[in-house]
């Protein structure tokens, strides 16, 4: 029995098929993941339509991934709903095929983000807190939701509630290096709002903790123990690259320049890993220093 990775090509999906060599890549593009894997088994998966059950033989772990990028272009109506359909339907057509298969993986290990707490300011942040009102938080409970129904055919469903995630060839931190390289980085708005995070080898170790540990089901927090504020953030990165952090960015300027999404990079999410530290998983890099050092 195998793991399948959907959203294989993307930035964490290309770093946990790394880690898993032996997984099969789900996808629409079948030509992109042999050009990216080799030789790795590729399976045809377009989460917008209902998904064969086939698409599910010989698996015993799936790794739902897949979903439209938050972090790029401008949110307008048509952005919200790719983000929004993506996710819950893409959730909904993989569930829809797991209940149908003749044999049901055994654990379905889903993304979801922190998103879905909203604004909580300097509140400490746990699995046992609820959920936000803004959009990403609705978009984040529905998209759990969704999953949670593979409880019902007998799967273990894990919901992995992901931080801004930090690696040198993607995500959050590949579009931050080019203006501080520059000289040209700082704080967003304030800078006093919290910032959950994790380095994208511990994201992935996260992932396969959840495969490997049949305890742990229900959602967890993949963000490093040492959550931080967006101004020691910059001066962490700042520090790191041996630049300045002199150009703090107003709030007014990230809203004209990326619409709703700048209330994502404006509000404060204070969370921490609790499932976590109660099944001992070991971070490698659980301070910011540490994984800046590695990354840059």
């Amino acid at each position: 029995m195998k793991a399948l990775i959907t959203g294989g090509t993307g930035f964490v999906g290309r770093h946990l098929a790394a880690r898993i060599p032996e997984s099969i890549i789900g996808g629409r593009n079948v030509k992109k993941i042999h050009h990216l894997f080799g030789n790795r088994e590729a399976r045809q998966w377009d989460g917008s339509k209902n998904t064969d059950p086939s698409f599910l033989d010989d698996v015993d772990t799936v790794f739902h991934l897949a979903g439209e990028s938050i972090f790029q272009g401008r949110w307008n109506e048509e952005k919200k709903e790719r983000i929004r359909a993506s996710r819950i339907e893409g959730t909904r057509h993989l569930v829809d095929a797991i209940a149908k298969a003749e044999n049901r993986p055994t654990t379905l290990i889903c993304s979801s983000a922190i998103g879905f707490y909203g604004e909580k300011g300097e509140e400490t942040i746990t699995e046992k807190d609820p959920a936000g009102n803004d959009f990403l938080a609705q978009v984040c409970m529905d998209w759990e939701k969704e999953a949670m129904r593979a409880e019902k055919y007998g799967v273990r469903v894990v919901s992995i509630r992901t931080g801004v995630v930090l690696g040198a060839d993607g995500g959050a931190l590949a579009q931050m290096l080019l203006p501080f390289k520059l000289g040209l980085g700082g704080r967003l708005g304030s800078g006093h709002q919290y910032m959950s995070w994790i380095h994208i080898q511990d994201l992935t170790g996260i992932m396969i903790h959840a495969m490997k540990n049949t305890a742990l089901q229900g959602p967890v927090n993949a963000v490093a123990p040492t959550p931080i504020t967006n101004r020691e953030f910059t001066r962490a990165l700042a520090h790191a690259l041996h630049r300045p952090a002199l150009l703090p960015v107003p709030g007014f300027i990230l809203q004209a320049a990326l619409g709703e999404f700048a209330t994502v990079l404006l509000s404060s999410q204070r969370v921490v890993p609790d499932v976590l530290k109660q099944t001992d998983f070991n971070f490698t890099f659980p301070d910011i220093g540490s994984a800046l050092r590695d990354l840059v």
